[in-house]
């Protein structure tokens, strides 16, 4: 289980082959971010002393919500937050969301954003800065909708639905912190630099990424703005455009 550096209480631990679980810690509370897998988060938030609150769950696939119910045996006052669109596929969802609802968590407003594509009924979570918490980082969790340098595959939704979501997550804050869900970087980036080789901006990350890697570090978060410079789905300047990207990438042997 590798884990990264915290930046304003976001913690990012490491499980499986490439997920990634987002804790987020204030005093001595904690949520957590799309839970893989239970056993990792209950001794991690246990050595801490931390009492879990809550879950945010993005989406229903089981390499996201397959430790939650280990984790409400173990704090079973702690609210599932999901998206009322899923309760069939997250029937364990306490606190039911939409788009445009803003939820309270540890002291800060949560914004929820649609953001299907992936799946038909994924969200995404946006904590702002906000003009009162000025000291306080913008941060995303944003699942398998976009990932450092990459998207999700579109399992669900359709080019225009992934161009949809990923500008609008785009609009963010430059400075918001990208908290995706799996370590996908590295691969991404490869493909990427095969695309536009003369694009330096995507070189020159690439080799920043593997020289994290290779010290065994992670590459996340990112940032909005990273993802401006980096990310070709995301400059992809229409859903026709992200659509052959999407292919080409979903069969790229690397």
């Amino acid at each position: 289980m590798a884990m990264a550096s915290t930046i304003d209480g976001i913690h990012p631990v490491a499980v499986l082959n490439d997920n990634i679980i987002w804790v987020w810690v204030h005093g001595d509370q904690a949520i957590v971010i799309d839970p893989a897998v239970a056993e990792p988060i209950i001794d991690w938030l246990e050595r801490r002393g931390l009492q879990l609150v809550a879950v945010l769950q993005t989406h229903h696939h089981s390499d996201h919500i397959g430790g939650t119910p280990g984790l409400l045996q173990r704090w079973s006052s702690a609210e599932v937050v999901a998206a009322a669109d899923d309760q069939e596929r997250i029937p364990f969802q306490t606190l039911s969301v939409r788009d445009g609802d803003e939820i309270e968590l540890l002291g800060r407003p949560v914004r929820v954003l649609d953001v299907r594509a992936h799946t038909r009924a994924h969200i995404a979570y946006w904590l702002p800065q906000g003009a009162a918490s000025s000291s306080l980082t913008s941060v995303l969790f944003c699942g398998d909708t976009m990932f450092s340098g990459g998207c999700g595959r579109l399992f669900e939704g359709t080019p225009a639905d992934m161009h949809r979501a990923l500008q609008r997550l785009g609009s963010l804050p430059p400075e918001t912190l990208v908290c995706c869900a799996h370590e996908y970087t590295e691969g991404n980036l490869r493909w990427a630099a095969q695309q536009v080789p003369d694009d330096a901006l995507i070189t020159n990350r690439l080799q920043e990424v593997q020289a994290k890697r290779r010290s065994g570090s992670l590459t996340l978060p990112s940032s909005i703005a990273e993802e401006w410079r980096s990310n070709l789905f995301l400059r992809a300047t229409s859903s026709e455009q992200l659509g052959r990207l999407r292919q080409h990438k979903d069969h790229w042997k690397g």
